[in-house]
């Protein structure tokens, strides 16, 4: 399978070379260096370099015929990966899709250099209706931060680095029924080869983007709902799902994930996101995630462990080229805190320069507690 796979790219990229010149294949990317600087709470300071590459690759044979792959190459090295060997390099080495598409190249004790696909379909689009088969990412999430109607790919808020999100080996189909409506199937498999299968309907009225959801996130039944419009001039969006066990449906109550989430930039370009999640099977005392919650595999059903959590963000372009935020994250129960602040600094037309911090406050076993701090440094070129 993995030479088939690699075999697949191969085709991909010399008949996308031969097409170049027709327009019919484009390549895209970038290189980045970052820098972490780990405070735990408990432990001394520790330090990891990762110098990251990605490739995104298209190719259109004819009209209505797109195949796509996406390549993320990294290379990791630094005392960290010595300090929690070889727990934090299996945690990256981790492929959570039905075919295992991440492939170690090198690996020490200090180091690992791994190949991870997250993009690899064949899109075939005729007049109203699309079909997409392969890994690929099926957004049906609206908020910023917490999307409970993300049953196929939910990604991690924390995990700021990854921008284009994880895939899912699965196969879209879309119909567009209108101008602004949809009907869409999707049905993806895991490395358990567990089922995720849904149907959602989406439209437009008085002005709100609307859509509904139902079907099976493996062994739960899922009915979602989200919405997006505005309030005059503030963005008023939501999405909520509630998940119920299969095998054991009579004697359980289920669950429901809902979050709400506005925003607003005033005139001088302040911009200001709020967003809150509930939770009904979480708990309002000390919510301790017990791992290291940024290498989790996540799902609506796990955006947090209590019962309450509220978003706060606040940014604005100092200069054109600088832009400064800060976003926290504050559970109401136990009083933990997380909080980012960031500057963002354009030093050419591809080549950008981000510092952030990621704090974590609160007591032992609260949500935001035992983490420290880290610190980030990134250096990226986009070509």
């Amino acid at each position: 399978m993995k030479k088939l796979l690699l075999i697949l790219l191969l085709f991909l990229s010399a008949n996308g070379l031969l097409a170049q010149k027709t327009h019919k294949f484009t390549a895209t990317g970038f290189l980045e260096y970052l820098n972490t600087t780990w405070a735990p709470e408990h432990t001394t300071w520790t330090n990891l370099s990762n110098v990251y590459n990605r490739l995104d690759l298209h190719w259109y044979p004819v009209k209505t015929l797109e195949f796509s792959a996406g390549i993320r190459n990294n290379f990791n090295f630094g005392p960290m990966m010595a300090d929690y060997y070889p727990f934090y390099a299996d945690a990256l080495l981790k492929d959570y899709g039905w075919v295992n598409m991440t492939f170690n190249l090198a690996k020490d004790s200090s180091y690992l250099m791994y190949t991870n696909i997250d993009r690899l379909y064949m899109k075939w689009t005729l007049k109203k209706f699309e079909l997409t088969i392969g890994r690929q990412r099926i957004n049906w999430g609206i908020n910023m931060v917490w999307n409970p109607n993300d049953i196929f790919n939910t990604y991690n808020y924390f995990d700021f680095d990854y921008v284009e999100h994880p895939g899912s080996d699965a196969v879209l189909m879309q119909y567009y029924t209108g101008d602004f409506s949809s009907l869409q199937l999707a049905a993806k498999l895991d490395h358990n080869n567990q089922l995720t299968a849904a149907l959602m309907y989406k439209f437009n009225a008085h002005n709100y983007d609307f859509q509904f959801l139902g079907g099976v996130m493996q062994k739960d039944i899922v009915l979602g709902m989200g919405w997006s419009g505005q309030i005059k001039s503030v963005g008023f969006t939501g999405e909520a799902s509630y998940f119920r066990n299969l095998d054991r449906f009579a004697d359980t109550t289920g669950q429901l994930v809902a979050s709400v989430s506005a925003n607003y930039t005033f005139p001088n370009q302040i911009y200001l996101n709020g967003s809150f999640i509930f939770n009904s099977t979480g708990t309002t005392g000390p919510a301790g995630r017990g791992n290291f919650f940024m290498l989790e595999n996540m799902s609506p059903k796990t955006l947090t462990r209590s019962k309450f959590d509220v978003f706060g963000e606040i940014s604005y372009p100092v200069t054109p080229l600088l832009k400064a935020d800060i976003s926290c994250i504050y559970n109401p129960n136990d009083k933990s805190v997380f909080a980012a602040p960031s500057l963002n600094l354009s030093l050419t037309e591809n080549l950008d320069l981000y510092v952030m911090g990621q704090l974590f406050f609160g007591k032992s076993q609260t949500e935001f507690g035992d983490y420290g701090q880290m610190y980030y440094v990134r250096l990226k070129w986009s070509f």
